[in-house]
This record gives structure tokens, sequence and C-alpha cells, in this order.
């Protein structure tokens, strides 16, 4: 039995799997809204909320970690210049997930991610 294990593996290696969500937290900080799988989606929501968290405290060692994270150093710019300051008295929270339907050539539940 497989109890207590966190994260969904989403049929990829390792490698694979963190470099698809370090991918897509990127983009979603980006563009502030992305389309996606609703597992991939429920798993990047805390890599992102995480990265938001960070950019609040605003200091040097946290901007360390988001770049060593996100991969465009524009969007760490804009994370923690305009994302940070946006939800400073927002106490968590910074994303929601809405479904969008079934994609047409696999069936699988598809959502929109985007930052409130």
């Amino acid at each position: 039995m497989a109890h207590q294990i966190d994260g969904r593996k989403l049929g990829r290696p390792t490698d694979h799997r963190l470099a698809l969500f370090r991918n897509q937290v990127t983009d979603l900080l980006r563009y502030e809204r992305i389309v996606t799988t609703e597992a991939k989606a429920k798993e990047v929501r805390g890599l992102a909320e995480r990265m938001i968290t960070l950019a609040k405290r605003g200091d040097l060692a946290s901007r360390r970690r988001a770049l060593a994270f996100i991969y465009d150093k524009r969007v760490v710019r804009k994370l923690f210049d305009e994302l940070g300051p946006r939800y400073a008295s927002r106490p968590g929270g910074y994303t929601r997930i809405t479904k969008l339907g079934r994609r047409q050539g696999d069936g699988a539940h598809l959502v929109q991610l985007e930052l409130v």
C-alpha cells in the first residue's frame, strides 16, 4: 500500500517531471494563466504559490531561491517587482483552477490555472 506518498508521477521520469513543473511555473508567472491538465495543475499550484511567497518576502536569499527554480530571469524580476507587492496583504491562495471540460484527442480533463 502506498500510504502518505506525496505528489503525482505523471508517467514521467523524475528529471522530466521536475523540468515540466519548472516550465509550467515559469509560464504561469509570465502569462498569469495557463491551460493544462487537472493533475498537472494541482501539482504546479503549490510550487507557484511557494514562488509568490518568496517574492513577498523579497530578500536576496529569496530571490536566489526563485532564480534557482524559475528558468527566466525576466520572470523572476516580474515576480519580485509586480507579483510580490500585488499579493503582499493576501495570506495565501494566489491561484485559481477553473475546469474547462475534456480534451478532444484523449479525453483528459483540462483546466485553466490562473493567478487571482
